[in-house]
């Protein structure tokens, strides 16, 4: 029986296009101006030295380390220190109204349904907690965090690798065969499976072929109940 659900984002509840086509390009606007001004603040330091360890690259200036994170945001390149600025670059995006979290239709009425049903929902997104938290606070539908028991991000580790999953058992704190894992992803679905957890695959255009899984197009195909 299914006791927890751990959903993904990015073409799970929410169009891939306001990540990219809102999100991404917001950030990659403010990066050189945010750097200038928050370049000596102590969390931003760790997180540049993150940066240069992962890259190899020295990051002595804010100039510098706009060049790599450019180069990363236009590779899409799902890496912690990246995904924590950002994060705190689009805070003041949610905070100032300039845009909302686009959630699909279904989205916000299931996960209320679901947690009225007295399973647990949780996220698992490359994106920080702290973004992925700004997301459901800012969303089309109103404040969803509520709603949510926890959050994971890459800290857990990447989403392609079954130890990821594996943490995420263990931080829930549920055996896997009580979990169901949202995505959009193949590769990730097939981790989260191979560690244990049940998954089904949201194919929200309908265009996305054969699966391993169980395929749906909406979150109101998906009955937890049957698993």
């Amino acid at each position: 029986m299914i006791k927890a659900i751990v959903t993904d984002i990015e073409g799970t509840t929410s169009s891939i296009s306001f990540v990219k086509e809102v999100l991404f390009p917001y950030a990659a606007n403010a990066f050189p101006r945010f750097l200038a001004e928050h370049w000596d603040d102590a969390d931003v330091q760790q997180l540049i030295a993150a940066a240069a360890a992962e890259s190899g690259q020295p990051l002595t200036s804010p100039d510098s380390a706009n060049a790599l994170f450019q180069e990363w945001i236009a590779a899409d390149r799902k890496v912690t220190p990246l995904k924590a600025l950002q994060g705190k670059i689009w805070q003041a995006g949610y905070e100032n109204g300039d845009y909302t979290a686009h959630l699909y239709p279904d989205t916000a009425a299931n996960l209320n349904l679901w947690k009225k049903q007295n399973l647990d929902l949780y996220v698992y997104s490359s994106g920080s907690i702290a973004a992925q938290k700004l997301f459901f606070g800012y969303s089309d539908a109103g404040d969803l965090t509520p709603l949510f028991s926890g959050y994971f991000d890459t800290t857990s580790g990447h989403k392609q690798e079954v130890q990821s999953y594996r943490n995420i058992q263990a931080a829930i704190g549920l055996p896997a065969n009580q979990l169901l894992f949202l995505s959009d992803v193949e590769a990730e679905l097939d981790a989260a499976a191979e560690a244990g957890f049940h998954t089904c695959r949201l194919d929200r255009e309908g265009s996305q072929g054969a699966s391993r899984h169980p395929v749906v197009n909406r979150f109101d195909e998906i009955d937890p109940g049957s698993l």
